[in-house]
């Protein structure tokens, strides 16, 4: 399987899992296993793309295009049905438009957002953004609010859970999700400041060339 087939796939099972939330106990427990495996798949396509040697500008492109999609479902849908504010997807979406938007002009310059061709020129944008740290530890925080939601929105519509939610498990475990969603969106700002400082250099480069043509 190709990595960028297992890209889509990751995509297609996002939109099939928020489809399923709200369709009861069982179905709301395939949603959380389907979510699961989609998180899990942002992985397994960089993986086989380096091990087959079929890394390329295109299919990272498509990777961050899918990335994009990917969280900005689940964050639309979880704020609709309540469990965070609105603000979050507002806020990560716009910062992810904006930021890909300055990558854009940059890959026309022939730089890309990672790897041997990064944008990345200076040593802390390099640390925030292209170090493979930064880009797990800021995956990991990111997952683990999406799953912590999931499983919030499962436990609430299982019957059998009622007794240990009253008893205040839900209120650990909307603490502890409301935090991981805080602090992905912390975590998403940071980590595109470098992205707006070294893009902008592309922009203005791009836009002083069509000015002299």
């Amino acid at each position: 399987m190709s990595p960028n087939l297992i890209t889509l796939i990751r995509v297609i099972m996002a939109f099939a899992s928020v489809a399923l939330f709200h369709t009861g106990p069982v179905g709301s427990l395939a949603a959380l296993g389907l979510l699961v495996i989609t998180l899990a798949l942002d992985a397994v396509d960089g993986y086989v793309a380096r091990r087959r040697k079929k890394t390329s500008d295109i299919g990272a492109a498509f990777d961050i295009a899918a990335d994009r999609i990917v969280e900005s479902v689940y964050w639309v849908f979880f704020a609709t049905s309540g469990l965070i504010s609105f603000w979050i997807p507002v806020i990560v979406i716009a910062r992810g438009g904006f930021t890909d938007f300055l990558r854009a002009i940059a890959l026309t310059q022939g730089r890309t957002a990672f790897g041997d061709k990064t944008m990345m020129e200076t040593w802390w944008g390099m640390l925030l953004v292209g170090s493979r740290w930064s880009r797990a530890a800021y995956g990991i925080v990111k997952c683990a609010a999406f799953f912590a939601l999931g499983l919030w929105m499962t436990l609430a519509q299982a019957p059998q859970w009622q007794a240990a939610l009253a008893s205040g498990l839900m209120g650990v475990l909307k603490l502890g999700a409301l935090t991981l969603a805080a602090s992905a969106v912390v975590f998403c700002l940071v980590r595109g400041v470098p992205v707006i400082v070294e893009g902008l250099r592309y922009f203005r480069k791009e836009s002083l060339a069509n000015k002299s043509c």
